[in-house]
C-alpha cells in the first residue's frame, strides 16, 4: 500500500476510437493533484488497429491471443519510456461493455504489465462497479472532480469527453468530495468519433476526419439526425453508458449519403446527443469544458456552441491536456484504488454505493 503523501503515478488510456495510447504522468495523493508531470502517445499501425477492430465485442475467450498481444506491447511501449512512477493504472482496451448483462471487457494482462515495468499496476478498474449493479463507465469523473478543483473552479461546470463514445461529467465544486450527494452527475451521451471513424476508414481508407475537413464540405441529412436522435437511450436518466456499438442503425442511416453528407451528420449525431444530454444536468453548467479528439474538430466544436447556451471551450483553456486527460485520469484512480478511496459513485455510475474498483498486480 501506498503512504499518505503525494506520489508521481503513471496512466495509459486506449480508448473506443482505436488510435493508440495516451500515458501520462500525475503527481497526487488519490485526492488533490499536487502536479501534472510529462506524457506520451504511441499510435497504433493500421495493422494493429485492424486486428483491435476485430476483436470488437468479443468476451473473453479463445481467439483473442492476437489482439491481447497488440495490446500488451503498445502498454510496454508506451508506460516503459517514464521511469520513477510509483504505481501504474491500466484501463486495457474495452472489447465489450453490457452492464446488466455479460458485464464489461478491457482486454489486458495488468500482471504480465507490472513484471515487464517493475512497479505495481492497478488494472480491471470497471469489473467490481459492474458486479455490484453499476454501469462501470464512465470512471474519469473522479478526476474531472479533481481538475474542477485544480482550476478553482466556483460554480457549476461540466467536461465533455469526445472520444470514440461521448461521456459528460457535471460538477458543483462546492462540494468536499467527489462521493458527496450532489457533486457530480457523470453518463455517456452517445456516440462521439468512433461512427466517423469508421465511415472514415470504410469509404476512403483514412482513419479520422481530421479538422472535420470533411464534415465541414457536407450538408446534415435532417431526417437521419432526427431518426437517430428518437432513440428512447436518450430519454434515460442517468446515470447510464454505452458501448461502443450501441447504435447498429447509424451506418444504415448514412449508407446511401455521399461522403461529405455522411460525415457532416454523423457529426451532428455526435452534437446532438451533448445537446440532449446537457438537459438532465441538474443545474446549467457555466461552461462546458471538452476533452479529447473531438476538440480538434471546428464542426463539431461549431455545433455544440451553436445548440448551447454555455461557454464551450477546449480544456486548454483552463490549462489542462485535453489528448491526457483520460491517461491522467486512471493514474489518479490507480493511486485511489491503492488508498482503498472509491472511484465510482451512484451518481457516477449508478451502483449502489461508492465502490473503489480495480485489482492491483505486484511486479
Amino acid at each position: 500500500m501506498l503512504g499518505k503523501d503525494a506520489v508521481w503515478a503513471l496512466g495509459a488510456m486506449s480508448g473506443t476510437s482505436l488510435d493508440g495510447v495516451d500515458a501520462a504522468l500525475l503527481r497526487t495523493d488519490g485526492e488533490v493533484i499536487t502536479d501534472f508531470g510529462t506524457s506520451g502517445y504511441r499510435a497504433y499501425s493500421d495493422g494493429e488497429r485492424e486486428v483491435l477492430r476485430a476483436a470488437l465485442g468479443r468476451w473473453p475467450g479463445p481467439g483473442l491471443e492476437q489482439a491481447l498481444s497488440v495490446v500488451q506491447s503498445a502498454h510496454v511501449q508506451a508506460l516503459g519510456q517514464f521511469p520513477g512512477a510509483a504505481i501504474a493504472g491500466f484501463h486495457g482496451q474495452t472489447l465489450a461493455h453490457d452492464p446488466g448483462g455479460r458485464g464489461t471487457h478491457q482486454l489486458g494482462d495488468g500482471q504480465a504489465l507490472a513484471r515487464a515495468l517493475g512497479v505495481p499496476v492497478v488494472w480491471d478498474f470497471r469489473s467490481l462497479d459492474v458486479a455490484q449493479g453499476g454501469q462501470g463507465a464512465p470512471l474519469a469523473p473522479f478526476f474531472h472532480f479533481a481538475c474542477a478543483k485544480w482550476i478553482g473552479a466556483d460554480a457549476p461546470l461540466a467536461f465533455l469527453n469526445l472520444g470514440g463514445v461521448g461521456n459528460l461529467t457535471w460538477i458543483d465544486p462546492s462540494k468536499a468530495r467527489p462521493e458527496d450527494p450532489g457533486a457530480l452527475l457523470a453518463f455517456d451521451t452517445g456516440p462521439a468519433n468512433a461512427p466517423i471513424n469508421d465511415l472514415m476508414t470504410r469509404r476512403r481508407g483514412q482513419d479520422c476526419d481530421r479538422d472535420g475537413a470533411l464534415a465541414a464540405t457536407g450538408q446534415v441529412d435532417q431526417p437521419a439526425l432526427d431518426s437517430f436522435l428518437e432513440t428512447q437511450y436518450f430519454d434515460r436518466m442517468p446515470p447510464k453508458s454505452l458501448d461502443r456499438d450501441d447504435f447498429p442503425q447509424i451506418p444504415e442511416l448514412v449508407r446511401d449519403l455521399s461522403d461529405a453528407d455522411a460525415a457532416a451528420t454523423l457529426t451532428a449525431m455526435a452534437t446532438g446527443s451533448v445537446i440532449r444530454g446537457m438537459a438532465h444536468c441538474p443545474t446549467p453548467p457555466t461552461r462546458l469544458l471538452v476533452t479529447g479528439g473531438g476538440r480538434h474538430n471546428p464542426v463539431m466544436m461549431g455545433l455544440l456552441a451553436a445548440g448551447l447556451e454555455c461557454e464551450v471551450l477546449p480544456v486548454e483553456s483552463v490549462g489542462l491536456d485535453g489528448d491526457m486527460l483520460e491517461a491522467q485520469a486512471f493514474a489518479y484512480l490507480a493511486v485511489r484504488v491503492a488508498r482503498g478511496l472509491p472511484t465510482s459513485c451512484p451518481s457516477t455510475t449508478g451502483v449502489g454505493a461508492p465502490v473503489s474498483g480495480g485489482q492491483i498486480s505486484q511486479p
